[in-house]
């Protein structure tokens, strides 16, 4: 037996002596001389030595390759992209062992492979591949994956939470709050039939995630209100504008639980969000405004509501548009405005609108938490001590009613107060929301509209500032900026 003979024959790899030839031929190649074939051989066994690695624990993204046992958790979908040599497949497999997980990418012929039925659930793999840092953690892009049926690993098959999910997933569970619930849409599909769809929002004590219900799941939306704990059977995730959706379908169901379930809602202090951000707000209402409407140029009607928000850093104009107007919201209430915009508002100041794709949840219930970054007593401006957040209300009572330092100075919430109208022929300037283009436009200030005479093209929802004389109570304009 000679010398790279019994090299191979001392290495516990599944690696076939024909490729271990190969490779050894290709080190020395690569090392121009400097190493004979048996130096190479110890080379290239030394190597191979140091991929196995004990548990998924030991796996680093810096090492280049690596091998080691895992059980398959979750399987999920094929997805296609396009490359420079045509059609490209992954698939994404949740694997597991008594230490941690790992996300496993099968590609293209491995991908199909493993969509079609020859990877299942429980399966014992042991792999070959390179790990790298992923979008949701540790990642293995599979270069080799061999099925182990005498091998067993014990994994506990929990419930996800919302931080832990990610792209491909699918026979997902999760459990959380229900935040906020929207209508149903139907679609008509290519075979004729019509199709349903709702969404809803979901939290936890990690994250937040939106669920879109299709079919027979999609009543679903109607039948729960915000404050239920439910738990989502067989979901999978997709992506949509960048942001992870959890998504239900015939198989999947979203079933109501008796265990309370806690949101602890990341919310952005008022005083640190800037203009273009999207954001999450979490304050008490101090003042509300009624719900004005608009007539769109396609005819159809629109509505908008403004409500001020005020949280322990600072106050904020929200704009609730459409269906999100209706919500009944009172100065008082302590509420969570998700996934808002932060526009220029009136009198630059800035301000929030939330539309279709925002999350208005009134948080009344003992599941939902708020840390608003106060844990004591602070000291006021007089040299006494102001209660703490936990202990204030919106009337400066000490009691537990609202969680927020937002009126700690004693002040009640208020209707927001008018401005003194201007008379016929004043010059003025008046900044707003597009809420209606085309002839008059019509500009919201959160306060008041104005009809504003000018040959200017805006858009719907655009913020803009109008300067002019008013006449017969519109701005006739000379600038729009």
């Amino acid at each position: 037996m000679g010398a790279i003979e019994e090299i191979y024959a001392d290495l516990d790899t599944d690696v076939p002596e024909e490729e271990f030839r190969e490779a050894v031929e290709q080190k020395v190649e690569q090392m121009e001389g400097l190493a004979d074939e048996e130096t190479a051989a110890m080379i290239l066994a030394h190597e191979l030595a140091d991929k196995e690695v004990e548990t998924i624990s030991d796996i680093k993204p810096a090492m280049d390759d690596v091998k080691f046992l895992a059980k398959v958790v979750s399987i999920g979908e094929v997805r296609t992209f396009e490359r420079d040599d045509g059609e490209g497949r992954v698939i994404n497999v949740e694997a597991a062992d008594e230490t941690g997980s790992v996300w496993l990418s099968f590609w293209d012929e491995q991908a199909e492979s493993a969509a079609n039925g020859e990877l299942e659930k429980g399966d014992v793999l042991r792999v070959q591949g390179r790990p790298r840092e992923g979008y949701k953690g540790l990642e293995v892009s599979v270069d080799r994956a061999e099925p182990e049926p005498d091998e067993d690993i014990e994994v506990e098959y929990g419930e996800s939470t919302i931080d832990s999910l990610s792209l491909g997933q699918s026979d997902v569970s999760v459990r959380g709050l229900v935040l906020d619930t929207g209508t149903i849409r139907t679609f008509d599909r290519d075979d004729g039939s019509e199709g349903k769809v709702s969404n809803l929002s979901l939290g936890d004590e990690t994250g937040r995630i939106r669920v879109t219900l299709w079919d027979e799941q999609a009543d679903r939306a109607t039948e729960l209100e915000a404050g239920t704990a439910v738990e989502v059977i067989d979901g999978y995730v997709k992506e949509r504008d960048g942001n992870l959706e959890l998504h239900v379908g015939d198989r999947g169901a979203v079933e109501v639980v008796d265990e309370p379930v806690e949101y602890d809602p990341d919310a952005t202090p008022i005083d640190e969000v800037e203009i273009d951000q999207t954001v999450d707000i979490a304050g008490v209402v101090r003042s509300t405004d009624p719900v004005r409407t608009f007539d769109r140029d396609d005819g159809s009607e629109g509505q908008v509501r403004n409500i001020r928000v005020q949280d322990a850093t600072d106050d904020m104009r929200v704009a609730l548009w459409g269906e999100k107007a209706d919500i009944d919201v009172a100065p008082g209430d302590e509420i969570l405005a998700a996934d808002v915009e932060i526009q220029d508002g009136w009198q630059d100041d800035l301000e929030a609108s939330a539309g279709w794709q925002s999350t208005l949840v009134v948080l009344d219930d003992d599941s939902v938490n708020i840390d608003d970054g106060e844990s004591g007593p602070t000291e006021s401006s007089d040299g006494s001590e102001t209660p703490a957040a936990s202990e204030t209300n919106a009337s400066g009572g000490a009691d537990s009613s609202t969680g927020l330092d937002a009126f700690a100075d004693g002040s009640q919430p208020e209707t927001a107060t008018e401005a003194t109208p201007a008379e016929a022929g004043d010059e003025i300037e008046f900044t707003g929301t597009v809420v209606q283009t085309g002839d008059p436009v019509v500009l919201d200030n959160g306060t008041e509209t104005m009809s504003v005479e000018t040959n200017a093209r805006l858009r719907l929802g655009e913020e803009v500032t109008a300067r002019g004389r008013l006449v017969d109570d519109r701005l006739d304009a000379d600038e729009v900026l």
